[in-house]
């Protein structure tokens, strides 16, 4: 009965949830895709080829077990695909928003590499557990018996909540500390409403309460309570904080004002989403309203800003990118919604520096041209020379990644080890760094990466926590 649901690949094509008209979903900041029905996920997932090796699961940070749940929703088995969805992720209907999913479980898809189109992975994923959200299968991870031991955990982005999630669930007291008000890290404050409303964020963030994790919020550690101190009141500690320091860009010109950083910009804009006071976004500075913006760089923060400055009203979005749209790091969905929406992108082009004295008035462009590959195997950008010009700009956002902050300074923790790249070290299987008792996750050690990395670092780091509080001696870092 199984297979006569499945392998419909060849006479059902792939279609994806319906998309928001551009100039409709252009002006507010709800997600552009629309849920599917029951009977088009069951459809859509029919296409699967239950194929013996499947490379979307073994291309999937989460190993998530993803021929079974699509099976599942194509037999109208919809709360067994939702608890085998749940056992490898600890947030699926976020995973299935935001990952890349032509870039890793769609993209490795049996039937695309035969020439009959992905599975619509991620769409099916968002709606499983949406679905299980809407009739109340979704619980509160509560222990069966608890446990004496506490775990303080530095960073609630996706790391540390993963972490909190599997800890908590096994009895242990868990304290998860962060800077912001809010918990969620990057899904809270940096990803855009379109793309993740943070309605989905806040709901896993009450479930985690309501299942015994405590928050300790707008506590910058370092400043507010020391390393040393939550070392002392907990039995284990996992560092989750993520990458936040924005990479400089050089050329003259950079002092400016009008030329922000992408992450202050993003931030302010979700801030007003959720009805916050932003005295920056009210006075114009975080605000695209009425402006030329220029938005520098090729990645999905990137893609972020541009989209977002859109929904503000800007006159005009360009974006600046040193390579082509062939070697574009973001998602190539998203450069595609961008340019639904009205974004122009200027491929071949990279900032000298910027004009205006006071305020920025314009960027200093440089063409470019592809030479030899680099080390990444990615060709390298090559200046044309005498082919500079000025690309007029009223606000001009850096979108050229993040790097970390300097934590053993910043924590008083000089034993705290780290790469020559300001990473901490940690055991890629243990994830202990060489302190006893103290293990780091996601973006902190990883350098700037995707969420599901992260999800899937706080899980392998909470079973390595349980380890160490059984036999500590036997987890350290090599």
């Amino acid at each position: 009965m199984a297979t006569q649901r499945m392998l419909k690949f060849v006479s059902t094509s792939r279609e994806m949830p319906e998309k928001r008209l551009p100039d409709l979903r252009s002006r507010d900041f709800d997600e552009i895709y629309r849920e599917f029905a029951d009977a088009k996920a069951a459809e859509q997932s029919s296409r699967c080829s239950q194929c013996g090796v499947p490379y979307c699961q073994s291309h999937c940070p989460l190993h998530n077990n993803i021929p079974d749940w699509l099976r599942m929703t194509a037999e109208g088995r919809l709360e067994e695909a939702y608890a085998i969805s749940q056992l490898t992720n600890t947030f699926p209907e976020i995973c299935g928003r935001i990952c890349p999913q032509d870039r890793l479980c769609e993209g490795n898809c049996v039937i695309e590499q035969s020439g009959h189109e992905t599975v619509t992975i991620g769409a099916i994923e968002k709606y499983i557990t949406d679905t299980a959200w809407d009739r109340g299968w979704v619980k509160p991870g509560l222990p069966v018996a608890e446990r004496t031991e506490s775990v303080g955990i530095i960073g609630a982005g996706p790391g540390g909540l993963a972490a909190a999630d599997m800890l908590r669930r096994q009895g242990v007291q868990v304290t998860v500390y962060d800077r912001y008000d809010r918990a969620g890290g990057l899904m809270t404050y940096g990803i855009p409403g379109f793309k993740l409303e943070k309605h989905v964020v806040m709901r896993r963030v009450e479930q985690l309460e309501a299942a015994g994790v405590q928050f300790v919020l707008n506590c910058n550690v370092g400043v507010d309570i020391s390393f040393d101190a939550i070392r002392g009141q907990h039995d284990a500690v996992v560092i989750a904080t993520g990458v936040y320091k924005a990479r400089d860009l050089s050329g003259s010109g950079l002092g400016a004002a009008g030329i922000v950083p992408a992450l202050s910009y993003l931030t302010a804009s979700n801030r007003k989403s959720f009805g916050d006071d932003v005295e920056a976004y009210d006075n114009g500075q975080l605000n695209a309203a009425g402006k030329r913006v220029v938005v520098i760089g090729g990645g999905d923060t990137a893609m972020d800003c541009v989209r977002t400055a859109i929904r503000q009203g800007a006159t005009s979005v360009k974006c600046l990118y040193r390579r082509d749209r062939a070697n574009m790091p973001g998602s190539k969905r998203e450069t595609q919604n961008a340019e639904e929406e009205g974004v122009e992108f200027v491929w071949l082009t990279a900032p000298t520096g910027f004009t205006g004295a006071d305020h920025v008035e314009g960027v200093i462009v440089q063409k470019m041209r592809l030479g030899p590959p680099d080390a990444s195997g990615r060709q390298s950008p090559e200046l044309i020379e005498g082919a500079d010009y000025v690309e007029p700009a009223d606000l001009v956002i850096t979108a050229l990644g993040f790097e970390p902050e300097d934590l053993p300074t910043q924590w008083n923790a000089p034993d705290l080890g780290t790469t020559r790249w300001g990473t901490v070290k940690a055991d890629f299987r243990s994830h202990a760094t060489n302190l006893p008792g103290v293990f780091a996750v996601g973006d902190i050690v990883r350098g700037a990466s995707l969420v599901v990395w992260a999800i899937r670092d706080g899980r392998e780091a909470a079973a390595s926590v349980l380890d160490y509080l059984s036999a500590p001696a036997q987890v350290a870092a090599e």
